[in-house]
């Protein structure tokens, strides 16, 4: 019983299971490596947060010596120096605090825009993950419908044989139909091989854009409406530059890098430190009685409290190098914002113009599509009275095939720019 509920359970897990666009969409941006790893970087910099924060408590230490002295050595109770042996220990504890220090504080506020960014560069992993998936699955769909045309096409074709090699028997038909039809046939066996392969290699593509090694899925298209964009808004493309977490990242890296400027300027500044040391020792000449160690630990406790600024007067014009350094980080950052700017900029308008030419051109397949509907269907009834030879009714059939084809594939690259844009217009 237990091994034939083992071997339904492993059944149910090689199942595959059917998974939607936002299903994958959902799941990529949850489990895909790169995003993990950019939830990892998040908690790196609440970290470092934290421990810049921990820059402003002080140190304590506390420590225990236990000695042996032997030969020429000061005698504790005669304060002379005499040939003795003795026994020499020591506790303290002492605390080290940078009671100011501006570069401290400083280090905080980098430390918060450095998460800042780390987030908006999650985000960016995730609509980079996103957006690579929306391409994969379009193409897997592309081709499985593609493949769908070509197996339908080999299943009339094959139909249209054995009708034909009938009507050849009864003489309705002349025995080159069937050799026409025949001499398609291998051309189009051949194409669907070629299909099934760029399906296969498209599953396998979009298998890996979800970062999924075992193939127990499979990828459906919902019957959806087009959704449209306003795409006449003046503030269209500014609005989704705005939106994206690249721009928003390459923002928080500016502010990082003047930050930088204003840490390295207070290499300047003089810094305020204070420190408390607690400690006793217990002595004693070996062969000699010596007072109890608590009585010596207890007389010879000893308390000492320094406070002491430190003012930069001249570092050999590293401070000064360090500004400058900075500075030319921050024109740096800035010159690589332009760039994102730039980039993004091309990017929303090339899916804007992409969105645009397929809307349009599936508007035009749509109105033409009843009417090559009506074309074959009058085709098939020359065919059928007799008024059409077999090979050209193929062709006809082909082609109203591929019509059917071509109107597919231009709604999915409608909903692929749409999805594309929804991306980009989710921002962060």
């Amino acid at each position: 019983m237990k091994k034939l509920f083992f071997i339904l359970f492993i059944n149910f897990l090689s199942a595959q299971q059917s998974w939607t666009l936002k299903q994958c969409l959902d799941y990529a941006s949850a489990h895909h490596p790169l995003v993990k790893q950019s939830t990892v970087n998040i908690k790196k910099n609440e970290r470092e947060i934290s421990a810049a924060k921990g820059m402003l408590l002080p140190s304590v230490n506390a420590g225990v010596s236990h000695n042996y002295g032997f030969g020429s050595s000061i005698n504790q109770n005669t304060n002379q120096r005499e040939a003795i042996n003795t026994q020499y220990d020591q506790v303290y504890a002492q605390a080290n605090w940078e009671l100011m220090n501006w570069k401290n504080y400083l280090i905080i506020s980098l430390s918060k825009i450095n998460k800042e960014s780390s987030v908006y560069k999650m985000k960016l992993a995730q609509n980079e993950v996103k957006m690579n998936v929306i391409m994969m699955f379009f193409t897997y769909q592309n081709s499985r419908s593609w493949l769908d045309v070509l197996q339908t096409q080999i299943s009339g074709i094959e139909d249209q044989i054995k009708r034909t090699e009938k009507e050849v028997e009864i003489g309705s038909r002349p025995k080159s139909d069937v050799y026409d039809i025949k001499a398609n046939l291998g051309t189009m066996q051949e194409q669907l091989l070629s299909a099934k392969n760029l399906k296969d290699i498209s599953k396998i593509n979009l298998l890996n854009a979800l970062a999924i090694t075992k193939d127990t899925l499979d990828f459906t298209m919902p019957e959806e409406n087009l959704a449209g964009a306003d795409f006449n808004d003046q503030n269209f493309v500014q609005n989704l530059l705005e939106k994206n977490p690249a721009y928003q990242s390459a923002l928080k890296e500016i502010q990082a890098q003047q930050k930088n400027v204003k840490i390295a300027k207070s290499g300047y500044l003089p810094t305020l430190n204070g420190s408390y040391t607690w400690s006793s020792f217990y002595n004693k000449i070996l062969g000699q009685p010596a007072t109890d160690f608590s009585e010596q630990i207890k007389l010879n406790k000893n308390q000492q409290l320094s406070f002491g600024i430190n003012i930069p007067v001249f570092n050999k014009l590293q401070v000064k190098n360090n500004i400058e350094l900075a500075k030319l980080n921050v024109i740096s950052s800035n010159y690589d914002k332009d760039i994102i700017i730039n980039d993004l900029t091309k990017s929303i308008n090339s899916i804007k113009v992409q969105f645009l030419n397929a809307q349009e051109k599936y508007n035009l397949l749509e109105t033409n599509f009843e009417n090559q509907k009506l074309s074959f269907q009058k085709s098939e009834e020359k065919y059928k009275e007799g008024l059409m030879d077999a090979y050209t009714f193929f062709v006809v059939r082909n082609n109203w095939l591929q019509v059917n084809y071509n109107l597919i594939n231009s709604k999915n690259d409608v909903i692929q720019q749409t999805e594309l844009l929804r991306v980009l217009e989710n921002g962060f």
